[in-house]
C-alpha cells in the first residue's frame, strides 16, 4: 500500500540534500531519494526491495538486526551515530562514517521507518584532525613543562655545584694565605713555598672553571671563532704533557709518542690542545696512584686519531649514556672536584670542526677516549 504514496515521497524527497530511505518491518528498502543514490553509488532500482544490510558493512550485520527490531517495536524517534562510530558501505565496497536520523510512521496500519542519512566523512576527518592537533599540542605542552622542570632542576644543581666548586679552593687559598704569615723565618721557606704552590694551584683551578663557563657561553651564542693553521702535533702533545705532569699523583706517569715530529695538522690548534688537556687531566684525576696514562697518536690520509687510555675508576654502565651531557657527573665521580662541563665542551668543539669523540669504559678497570679530527678543515 505504500506504493500509492511513492510519487508523493519522490516529490518531497528529491529536493533534500541528505539521503532518505524508507524500510518496512522486514528491513526491506521500499524507497530512496536521489541523494541516497548519489551517496551510495546505486540507482533506486538496485536498492528498492533489497535488504537494508546492503548498505551496512558486513562486520556490523550480526548486531544490526537485533537493534533494528528493538527500535522498531518501541517506535521511538532517535539519532544514530552521534558521538560514536557508525558506518555505511557504498556499492564499490568503500565504507564511510554516517549519522542517521530514524523516524517511524504508519501507513494503512503498517509500520515503516524513514532514515535520514548524513555523510559525516568531512566532519569526522576534521574532528580527527582536531583531536590529533589537540593531542600533539598537549604532548608538546607536557614536554615543555617537563623540560622547564628539568631546566629548573639543572639550574638548582648547577648553582649548588658552582658554590661547592668555588668554596673548596677559596677555603684552601684563605687557609694558605693565613698560614703564610706564620712562617717568617728563613729556614721556613719550604713551608712558605708549599702554601704558595697551594694558592697557585687553587687559583689556576678557579681560572679553569671560569674558562669553562665562558666557553659554554661562547658556544651557545655562536661567538666561537676558530683559527685554522698548520702545526706540528709534537708541539701540542708536548705542551699538554708538560702541563699535565704538574698534576700527576704519586707514582703516576704519562706515556706518549715522542717520534711524531713529522706529523702535522691543519686545524684550530687551541681547540686540539683543549680537548687533549681535558681528557688527559680527567685520566689523571680519576686514576689511582702508581698508574700509567697513555696518549696515542695515529694519522691516516684523512684523519688524525688520538687515544687517551687510563686504568682508573671507569664509568658505570648506567651513566655512560649521559657522560657528554652538560653538568652531568658519573655516580662514582661525585667525590672528585669537577663541574661536569669539560666533556660537553670538548664534544661540541670537535663536532664544530667536523670531528668526533667516542669512549669505551668499564667500571674499576679504566677508560679509553678516542678523538677523530680531520687533517684539514671541512
Amino acid at each position: 500500500m505504500f506504493n500509492n504514496n511513492q510519487e508523493i515521497f519522490e516529490i518531497l524527497s528529491e529536493a533534500i540534500s541528505e539521503g532518505i530511505l524508507i524500510v518496512d518491518e522486514n528491513q526491506t528498502i521500499i524507497a530512496v531519494n536521489a541523494s541516497t543514490e548519489e551517496m551510495f553509488g546505486y540507482n533506486k532500482d538496485e536498492l528498492n526491495n533489497k535488504p537494508l544490510e546492503t548498505l551496512i558493512p558486513s562486520n556490523y550485520h550480526k548486531g544490526h538486526g537485533k537493534q533494528f527490531n528493538s527500535y522498531y517495536k518501541n517506535s521511538e524517534k532517535r539519532t544514530m551515530g552521534k558521538g560514536r562510530a557508525l558506518f555505511a558501505v557504498k556499492k564499490d565496497g568503500n565504507t564511510f562514517p554516517v549519522e542517521v536520523g530514524l523516524n517511524p510512521f504508519n501507513v494503512a496500519d503498517k509500520k515503516y521507518v524513514m532514515a535520514l542519512v548524513i555523510d559525516i566523512t568531512e566532519r569526522k576527518n576534521y574532528t580527527d584532525k582536531l583531536e590529533k592537533t589537540v593531542e600533539e599540542r598537549t604532548k608538546q605542552l607536557r614536554e615543555a613543562l617537563e623540560t622547564e622542570k628539568e631546566l629548573n632542576d639543572l639550574k638548582t644543581k648547577f648553582l649548588s655545584l658552582v658554590s661547592h666548586e668555588f668554596k673548596t679552593p677559596l677555603t684552601g687559598i684563605l687557609t694558605s694565605s693565613m698560614l703564610l704569615s706564620k712562617y717568617q723565618l728563613a729556614e721556613q721557606q719550604d713551608k712558605r713555598d708549599k702554601h704558595i704552590n697551594t694558592i697557585n694551584s687553587k687559583v689556576q683551578y678557579l681560572n679553569n672553571i671560569l674558562n669553562d663557563f665562558l666557553s659554554v657561553e661562547k658556544l651557545e651564542s655562536g661567538k666561537v671563532n676558530y683559527k685554522f693553521t698548520e702545526f706540528r702535533l709534537s708541539k701540542v702533545v708536548n705542551e699538554v704533557v708538560y702541563n699535565a705532569n704538574m698534576l700527576l699523583k704519586e707514582g703516576q706517569k704519562i706515556k706518549y709518542p715522542e717520534n711524531i715530529d713529522d706529523i702535522s695538522l691543519t686545524q684550530d690548534e687551541k681547540t686540539i690542545e683543549l680537548a687533549l688537556s681535558n681528557l688527559v687531566h680527567n685520566a689523571i684525576k680519576y686514576s689511582p696512584e702508581n698508574t700509567t696514562i697513555e696518549l696515542q697518536v695515529n694519522q691516516n690520509q684523512n684523519n688524525t686519531i688520538f687515544k687517551i687510555i687510563d686504568n682508573g675508576i671507569g664509568i658505570p654502565e648506567n651513566d655512560q649514556k649521559n657522560i657528554f651531557n652538560r653538568y652531568f657527573r658519573a655516580e662514582n665521580a661525585l667525590l672528585n672536584q669537577g663541574t661536569g662541563i669539560g666533556l660537553n665542551i670538548v664534544k661540541t668543539h670537535l663536532e664544530n670542526l667536523g670531528g668526533a669523540i667516542q669512549f669505551e669504559s668499564k667500571e674499576n678497570i679504566g677508560s679509553t677516549f678516542t678523538i677523530t679530527i680531520p687533517n684539514t678543515p671541512n
